[in-house]
C-alpha cells in the first residue's frame, strides 16, 4: 500500500488555517482520499492537555527549554499515535501547525536556540516530515485584527476558550517576526513549502491551494 501524504499548514495567527485545513480535506475527501484532519499542539488526549498547559495566559514562568520540551512530548506521542499510523494505512494527513511552527515560534521570535530545536527535532520527529507545508501569509496586523473578532464572536461573559491564548497576546512586532520568518522558511525550502496570500477570499484560498495540490499530485488527485 503506498503511503498517504503529510501535509501541514503554517503561519501567523488569524491566517484563517483552520477553515482551510476543513476545506482541502473536503476536497480530498471528495476525489476519494481517505483524510485524517489533525493539529498542533494536540491530536491526542495526551497532546491536548499538553496544549492546554502550554497556551494558557497564565502558565506559570518556565525557561524556552522547558517549553520546547513540552511540545516535543505533545508531538512524539501525536506522530506515534496519529501520523504515523495513518500515513502508513494510506491516509492523507492534513494538520494545523507542526514543527515548522515550534521553529518560527520558539527560535526565531523566542530564544530557544537553534541547535536544541534541531536536536529534539531529529528525536522526536525524524522522518515524519511534511510532504508539502503550506505557508497561509497576511499582514500581522490584519492577522491580529481577525483574532481578536473571532474571541468576540466567542465571547459569553468572562468566557475563557474566548481570552486570548499566550501567543496571540503578544505584540505586533513579535507577530511581524513570525510573520517575516515563515516567509524565509519557504525560501529556505521551496521544494517542500509553498506560500498562499491568505487575504483573498476563503474560496480563493481553497483554490490558490488546490491548484498546488494537483500541480504536484496530479495523477492522484484526478
Amino acid at each position: 500500500m503506498a503511503q498517504g501524504r503529510f501535509i501541514t499548514f503554517e503561519g501567523g495567527e488569524g491566517t484563517g488555517k483552520s477553515t482551510q485545513v476543513r476545506l482541502l480535506a473536503e476536497k480530498l475527501r471528495s476525489i476519494g482520499r481517505e483524510v485524517v484532519v489533525t493539529r498542533e499542539p494536540g491530536g491526542t488526549p495526551f497532546a491536548e492537555q499538553v496544549r492546554g498547559l502550554i497556551l494558557a495566559p497564565d502558565v506559570a514562568e518556565h525557561t524556552p527549554l522547558s517549553e520546547a520540551l513540552l511540545f516535543y512530548a505533545a508531538r512524539a506521542d501525536h506522530i506515534d499515535k496519529v501520523i504515523r499510523p495513518a500515513l502508513e494505512r494510506g491516509c492523507d494527513v492534513v494538520c494545523d501547525r507542526f514543527s515548522d511552527s515550534t521553529r518560527i515560534y520558539q527560535t526565531v521570535a523566542g530564544t530557544l536556540p537553534l541547535e536544541q530545536f534541531q536536536m529534539l527535532e531529529d528525536v522526536v520527529v525524524a522522518a515524519t516530515r511534511p510532504a508539502l507545508t503550506i505557508i497561509l501569509d497576511l499582514p500581522a496586523v490584519e492577522g491580529l485584527s481577525r483574532t481578536v473578532a473571532r474571541r468576540q464572536q466567542k465571547s459569553v461573559g468572562a468566557d475563557a476558550a474566548a481570552r486570548a491564548d499566550r501567543f496571540e497576546a503578544r505584540d505586533l512586532n513579535f507577530h511581524e517576526t513570525l510573520r517575516q520568518g515563515f516567509l524565509d522558511l519557504a525560501r529556505a525550502e521551496p521544494q517542500r513549502c509553498v506560500v498562499i496570500n491568505a487575504a483573498q477570499a476563503v474560496e480563493v484560498v481553497a483554490s490558490d491551494i488546490w491548484q498546488e495540490i494537483v500541480a504536484r499530485w496530479l495523477a492522484e488527485v484526478r
